[in-house]
């Protein structure tokens, strides 16, 4: 039985010797592990404020999005309008290239108007057939 008892005490005087020999790696441990504490600990308040900001921000981006969409829907009838006076512009342009076309291929050949420099009649007289026109498709 001796040699179990010398063999249990130095078995033990290894585990003393461990034990002083880590205690300051355990306190270090130990203070990491409550500094890890505190931080943690402010972590749900942290997040709460967070996801309040974000909710808060998304909230004013729909809020701007939804005024946004609303004036767009009252500019939408303006937009409309101006549309429809292109189309219309693009309209009356093409009729008046066309009756230009057709009236330049007809008076080409007539040399007392570019004799005469009466160009300007021309021009005058392609105006007045499309107003004509336009006044007889209103009525």
């Amino acid at each position: 039985m001796d040699w179990i008892g010398i063999g249990v005490i130095i078995i033990g005087l290894a585990f003393l010797g461990l034990v002083f020999f880590l205690i300051k790696p355990l306190k270090n441990l130990t203070e990491l592990f409550a500094s890890l504490q505190k931080t943690t600990d402010e972590l749900p308040d942290q997040v709460a404020d967070i996801t309040s900001e974000t909710t808060s921000a998304i909230s004013a981006g729909r809020d701007a999005i939804n005024q946004v969409n609303k004036q767009m829907n009252e500019l939408s009838p303006l937009f409309q309008l101006i549309g429809d006076m292109g189309n219309t512009t693009r309209g009356l342009s093409s009729s008046l290239i066309k009756v230009n076309t057709t009236m330049r291929e007809k008076l080409e050949n007539d040399s007392a108007i570019k004799r005469n420099n009466l160009e300007w009649i021309y021009g005058i007289m392609t105006l007045g057939y499309c107003i004509f026109q336009r006044n007889k498709a209103s009525n």
